[in-house]
């Protein structure tokens, strides 16, 4: 339509258009637009701590490379301690296979994060054996490390009394070897902050509870 030929037609433009055309909007838009979510950061409330169960005291076993490792191996990281035997013929093979996939998802971590599995059958779990159980479970050795050792009752002990699991070493069937079936959350400074069962809820909160350690700096208490 030609505007010049029909002076009575005047095009009115609306508040949208109006603010868009202008230069202060979109600066206050893009304040906003950065500041809030800053805001929100600052000011979000941080879950509780974990509690601080019990200090594990130091040791040292033998890895399924044959090496010396232990606690002086894992400071500064948090790692997940779990308990098992080879010839275990019930639930280890699933815990196992729940582990390959927490390593999968503890791989974003970097070095932050150690998976350490104990045997319960020290005698026959020598470092050979635990190395073909660490291959056929796909275990990172830099993650995800197995552990046995000679002392078969230093090692119960550190297990009862250090890491607070109901296990058994008296027993003359290998069947009835007891162990318990539960992941223990340690921190850097080798504190036990939690236990978990493998189902899903559980292992969900686990992974929530171990970003809260990598993440906040840890406090001695």
């Amino acid at each position: 339509m030609n505007t010049a030929a029909n002076p009575e037609y005047i095009r009115k433009t609306n508040v949208v258009e109006n603010l868009v055309r202008s230069k202060i909007f979109w600066v206050l838009f893009l304040l906003f637009g950065f500041s809030y979510p800053i805001y929100r950061s600052m000011n979000r409330t941080l879950p509780p701590e974990l509690p601080v169960i019990a200090q594990v005291p130091e040791f040292e076993l033998i890895s399924e490379n044959g090496q010396r490792f232990g606690s002086k191996d894992l400071k500064g990281k948090v790692y997940l301690a779990n308990f098992i035997f080879s010839r275990c013929p019930s639930v280890c093979p699933k815990m196992l296979g729940d582990l390959e996939k927490i390593q999968k998802r503890v791989r974003g971590t970097g070095q932050k994060v150690a998976i350490v599995t104990f045997t319960v059958d020290p005698e026959y779990d020598n470092e050979k054996v635990l190395f073909d159980v660490a291959r056929k479970h796909d275990a990172n050795p830099y993650t995800w490390t197995f552990l046995t050792g000679s002392d078969k009752e230093g090692m119960f002990k550190l297990y009862r009394d250090g890491f607070k699991v109901g296990v058994e070493n008296n027993v003359q069937n290998i069947m009835d070897i007891a162990h318990t079936e539960k992941i223990v959350l340690v921190d850097g400074e080798n504190r036990i902050r939690g236990y978990y069962a493998f189902d899903e809820n559980s292992v969900n909160q686990l992974m929530i509870d171990v970003g809260l350690l990598i993440n906040r700096p840890s406090t001695k208490e």
